[in-house]
């Protein structure tokens, strides 16, 4: 079993993209033509409804962007759009549809395109296959001469629809339609003579239904298989797909069109010791200088026009806490060809689509604790916020709705700025790295370290999710109109607060619209000011000291080198969001105070250092402060609280010592030198409160197809490092090669050669392994023809 699962590939399946409006839905025409139609569309694969929109009220040109993404957990034959009108009294009843067979998919990937609407004929909604056996056998009829006898079985049926939500109860027909001109009749079930001449000519067709007992049997599809099949081989047997009747055709009226983006994708994933040479090279990234010569940088180089060639190589370096020096390496790239600070992080680079993609991964449940709430209660309470003199409606009193969208925004503004305590780990290390590298870049100017990370963290963070909370999973769907042009005002303001460089009274004038402008004179405050440097610092307010716990503890001295129990005093242990302090007495002086930036790893030690249980460390600037707690879970909750505060500091250790430094040697390792860097990885903060379900294998898989499908831009690469090479001169404009990043052509040939052979290795691999199914078996069924 083992081995099997070593060998086995994995196929998966998913599927993203956006409904993105209607328009002219219904019949164009006639009695069943509504003005006012509520419309919903869904998503089925085969007949399965997977997604649903929110109702769109009374509208034939409904907008319902709504954005989808969900994996595919089992084979399918077919994509489709249905679009409802709303019944209030009775069922929903459909509109049309739009249906994509799998295999043309690839055809419509990532672009947007209208597509006409089909009428719902329950006579072409099929799925499912049936499994065929056909034979010919010789037959003496009654005069003594031979004759063909055409024999047909139904095996079995796989992926037939539920019906009213059951299985279904199926049954076949088997006919032979006549297209012979003799009169002979072909009428018995099963079991046909056919005449040697008329082979050619005639097709077996069956049909499948469900029995609907007291109800009407429903059509569940059919599929026809031509006779002469039977020419060279008496025995045939086949899966076929069930097939519409017609083809799924008729003429209808128009019925209006729907603007759909869908991207399919399928990765064949292999074992996972095939990825072990692209995984190994593309974690190397960080360590390769330049930066512009590591596979990483090459593949954002080379697909620099795919917007989702990133997040791969993002979700890889996450997983193996790669990630920051990565960004880090890139950002410093960045700031090398910025040449005035306020255009920094501008553009759609290699490292802002990292660190967007980073904050979507990360931060999803920091902005479900920082946002939700209040966006709760904007897309519920339908205050109408419109100030807009144009765009308002009569009987609106603009000053109340300039209240009402001043109340939200100071709602939205103060939960971003009070909420730097919950921000992850990993966001606070790139943007810490961030302040440090633009001060550095540009270190006349006070303002970039603000400006650098308020991009981030306002414009591509915050805004983004109050402008669109459905696609964060903050909301369910997409905000009705009212609603959105409310959220859009909020985001705006926000977009402006944030914006470091936006704080003064000479940045009003940027805003294009007049009453954009009054609107936002009532923030001009120094207190914003302060509050959006804290909030960039992510610090937790300097006012404020929050008392996290205070307990009885047993703690070792400090400094001690020998095991004993006199070495261990009781006190009362405190720790904040600023200090760790123990006391003799409770409510009493401190004896020491640690500073909780100076904390640089909170561990647990091995029972056997100080032969004693629920052992923990704080290791800091001095000697290792030991502590014993009071049981094992209080144990893991000092530790949790302590990691907890001290997470964001510059200073954090990467390794450490699970036992203690006792008579001139550490008990882990048997280093003798009491500054030896610990020998055991240190709990990585990152995960403490995300729980990341990431596929690396799956992740290297995309990689790799996305390197193979811009192969010839490698190509042009590797010529273009050779022709630098030979030409020691400037980059010519002319020539293809201009567009791409090479500081070092000899180290980026390196590079781009190890990824060439790589690639190769994998495709081997995957011919090898990826043999397709024989044609008309289970996994490779034939599609039949249809009438």
């Amino acid at each position: 079993m083992a081995e099997e699962e070593d060998t086995r590939i994995r196929i998966l399946q998913s599927l993203r993209g956006k409904i993105c409006e209607g328009k002219n839905l219904g019949p164009c025409s006639g009695p069943n033509r509504q003005r006012d139609l509520c419309t919903f569309c869904t998503i089925s694969l085969d007949q399965e409804e997977v997604f649903r929109t929110k109702v769109f009220d009374k509208s034939l040109s409904p907008f319902y962007g709504e954005d989808f993404y969900f994996e595919i957990p089992r084979p399918f034959q077919c994509l489709s759009f249905y679009v409802f009108a709303k019944g209030v009294f009775q069922r929903d009843l459909p509109v049309g549809k739009v249906s994509i067979r799998k295999e043309e998919l690839c055809k419509f990937s990532g672009k947007e395109h209208w597509f006409g609407l089909q009428p719902v004929d329950p006579n072409s909604e099929v799925q499912g296959k049936v499994h065929l056996e056909m034979r010919l056998n010789e037959l003496i009829i009654e005069n003594g001469s031979m004759c063909q006898q055409l024999l047909v079985r139904i095996i079995e049926c796989q992926g037939l629809p539920l019906i009213s939500g059951q299985n279904c109860d199926p049954y076949a027909t088997v006919s032979l339609p006549s297209s012979v001109t003799r009169p002979n009749s072909y009428t018995k079930k099963s079991n046909f003579p056919v005449e040697e001449e008329d082979i050619e000519k005639l097709e077996i067709k069956v049909d499948l239904w469900n029995n609907g007992n007291l109800a009407q049997d429903v059509f569940l599809g059919e599929t026809r298989v031509s006779v002469k099949i039977l020419r060279n081989d008496h025995i045939h047997r086949a899966w076929y797909l069930l097939q519409p009747k017609g083809n799924g055709k008729s003429k209808t009226d128009d019925l209006g069109s729907l603007r759909l983006n869908v991207t399919y994708i399928e990765d064949n994933v292999l074992p996972s010791a095939c990825y072990t040479p692209l995984r190994t090279l593309l974690l190397k990234s960080p360590d390769i200088k330049p930066i512009s010569a590591s596979a990483a940088h090459i593949l954002g180089d080379i697909c620099r026009e795919r917007y989702e060639a990133v997040l791969p190589v993002v979700r890889l370096l996450l997983h193996h806490s790669r990630l920051v020096p990565f960004v880090s390496a890139i950002t410093v790239l960045e700031l090398e060809n910025t040449q005035e600070a306020n255009t920094i992080f501008r553009g759609n680079s290699l490292a802002t689509r990292c660190i967007d993609d980073m904050m979507k991964i990360v931060g999803r449940s920091y902005l479900t604790v920082t946002l939700k709430p209040v966006l709760d209660e904007i897309c519920e309470s339908n205050k109408t916020c419109e100030i807009d003199p144009i765009k308002l409606k009569e009987g609106d009193n603009v000053e109340v709705n300039k209240e009402n969208l001043q109340g939200y925004v100071q709602k939205v503004f103060s939960s971003i700025t009070q909420s730097s305590s919950s921000c992850p780990p990993l966001m606070c290390d790139v943007f810490r790295s961030l302040r440090h590298m633009a001060s550095k870049r540009f270190p006349d100017d006070p303002h970039v370290q603000y400006s650098a990370v308020s991009s981030f963290v306002f414009l591509r963070f915050f805004a983004v999710a109050v402008l669109s909370p459905h696609t964060f999973q903050l909301r369910p769907h997409h905000p009705d109109l009212e609603v959105s042009r409310t959220l859009t005002l909020i985001s705006k303001t926000i977009q402006t607060l944030g914006s470091w460089g936006s704080l003064s009274k000479n940045k009003l004038s940027s805003f294009k619209e007049s009453y954009m402008y009054d609107f936002f004179k009532s923030f001009q405050e120094d207190k914003c000011i302060e509050k959006v440097k804290k909030v960039i610092k992510l610090t937790v307010p300097i006012s404020s000291q929050y008392l996290f716990c205070f307990r009885e503890i047993q703690k070792r001295a400090q400094g001690r080198k020998r095991i004993g129990k006199r070495n261990f005093k009781k006190r009362w242990l405190r720790v904040t969001n600023r200090e760790l302090s123990y006391h003799k007495h409770r409510g009493k002086e401190a004896l020491c105070i640690i500073p909780v930036k100076d904390i640089r790893a909170v561990e647990k030690l091995y029972e056997s250092a100080f032969n004693r249980k629920n052992m923990f460390q704080v290791l800091h600037s001095e000697k290792p402060l030991y502590v014993q707690a009071g049981n094992c879970v209080e144990a893991s909750e000092w530790v949790e609280v302590l990691s907890q505060v001290s997470r964001c500091n510059p200073d954090r250790l990467g390794t450490f010592h699970p036992s203690a430094y006792v008579a001139g040697a550490w008990l882990c390792c048997r280093s003798l030198s009491d500054s030896q860097p610990g020998c055991k990885p240190c709990t990585p903060t990152l995960l403490a409160n995300l729980q990341l379900d990431i596929d690396c294998d799956r992740e290297t898989e995309r990689i790799f197809s996305l390197l193979t499908s811009s192969y010839s831009k490698l190509q042009k690469m590797e010529d273009a490092c050779a022709s630098i090479a030979v030409y020691q001169g400037p980059p010519r404009e002319q020539d293809d090669y201009s567009l791409f990043t090479i500081q070092d052509p000899k180290e980026t040939f390196h590079t781009v050669r190890q990824i060439t052979h790589i690639l190769e290795e994998l495709q081997r691999e995957h011919d090898t392994r990826s043999g397709t199914a024989q044609y008309g078996s289970q996994e490779n069924p034939i599609v039949g023809k249809t009438s």
